[in-house]
């Protein structure tokens, strides 16, 4: 099976859930400021590639 794309890899899961914290966020913010909105959804989306760099790390046994 082809490990990128197989459903055991949570980095997808990992980013698409942060966009979606940063949207929720966003939409809070909104009304307040647009480009908090905007510097929400990136930052979502920083959070999902850190949660990303995690589990690859932790699925390689932590080497480096």
């Amino acid at each position: 099976m082809n490990t990128c794309c197989s459903i055991s890899d949570r980095s997808t899961w990992a980013i698409g859930g942060g966009v979606l914290l940063g949207l929720g966020v966003g939409l809070i913010v909104l009304p307040l400021s647009a480009l908090a909105f905007v510097g929400s959804l990136v930052a979502g989306i920083g959070i999902g590639l850190i949660i990303t760099a995690i589990l690859s790390s932790c699925r390689q046994g932590g080497n480096g």
